[in-house]
């Protein structure tokens, strides 16, 4: 996992894209249509510095998939590409069966599957637009 220290500001670069566009979901997609009070400074805080630990590891694993995906296709293509797949294929059956089984409803789950889906394009497209290192052999 050596590239993840290689790649360390584009993966940086990633993650901050991927909060202010979280953030911004948050305040305009989320709380307008859940109408979900705010639960105060404290709550928001540790909540963000999860955020940014989760939303980190998520970019340092979308660059790895990056940097293995074969480049016949382009680079631009193996980005959505890479990220659509790891969205349908991890990410929205996870939020759906989560979601389910606290019984929330499906608005709220697919919500939540269009700020990942928001998330893993502008990572994938950040991580593409600075570059990413081959780890050293």
């Amino acid at each position: 996992m050596i590239y993840i220290v290689t790649n360390a500001y584009a993966i940086l670069a990633a993650t901050l894209a991927g909060l202010a566009l979280g953030v911004g979901y948050y305040f305009l997609v989320d709380r307008a249509v859940t109408k979900s009070p705010d639960d105060g400074s404290a709550k928001l805080a540790v909540s963000a510095a999860l955020a940014f630990i989760a939303e980190a590891w998520f970019a340092a694993i979308l660059a790895g998939a990056l940097i293995l995906a074969p480049p016949e296709a382009g680079r631009w293509t193996m980005a959505i590409g890479s990220a659509l797949v790891i969205w349908i294929g991890f990410i929205v059956p996870v939020l759906l069966v989560t979601h389910r089984y606290r019984a929330l409803s499906t608005r709220t789950a697919l919500i939540d599957c269009g700020h990942w889906l928001g998330v893993i394009i502008i990572q994938a497209l950040v991580l593409q637009a600075i570059g990413l290192q081959l780890p050293p052999a």
